[in-house]
């Protein structure tokens, strides 16, 4: 375990962003700024967003962003039926242990907008002192999971730095 940031200090956070067509410069990723906004707003120090393509390099990228020991990973994209779909397949390896209640929360809140919402395949978990959350690829489906993050964010981080206090 690391040790715990000065109270009131910004933690790190890094963004990944799995989409095969943004990687390729076919169109621009949109999710990255949402999420960056949200995390400066969560007094988080942002490591500058990572686009890959779907598939393996997602894992790879999720390796190397953990050794800059980041508190928070949020990733973006992959997480459909699509075969291509796997950023669930890479991330959950990593994971020490899984955060299910979250991804319940997430679907919910998207599925009161789009029934599509429960075809989201994405974990969250701690690997480590990191916690990583998958989000979907859509802006829409982005802002949906930063509104269930919200509110509990800062009592997962404490937790990860071992205050324990309930809010």
């Amino acid at each position: 375990m690391s040790a715990c940031e000065p109270l009131g200090a910004p933690r790190k956070a890094a963004i990944l962003i799995s989409s095969t067509r943004a990687a390729l410069g076919i169109y621009e990723d949109a999710s990255a700024p949402v999420i960056a906004d949200w995390l400066q707003e969560q007094n988080f120090d942002v490591i500058p967003a990572i686009v890959v393509p779907d598939g393996p390099s997602v894992g790879a990228a999720l390796q190397g962003l953990l050794l800059a020991r980041p508190r928070v990973i949020i990733t973006s994209g992959g997480t459909g039926l699509t075969p291509d779909d796997t950023t669930p397949e890479e991330t959950e390896p990593l994971l020490d242990r899984l955060v299910p209640g979250i991804m319940e929360a997430l679907r919910a809140t998207g599925r009161e907008k789009t029934p599509l919402a429960a075809l989201s395949r994405g974990h969250a978990g701690i690997s480590g002192d990191t916690f990583i959350v998958n989000l979907p690829g859509s802006p829409s489906g982005v802002m949906d999971g930063l509104t269930v993050l919200t509110p509990i964010l800062e009592h997962i981080c404490d937790q990860l730095e071992g205050r324990h206090a309930h809010h």
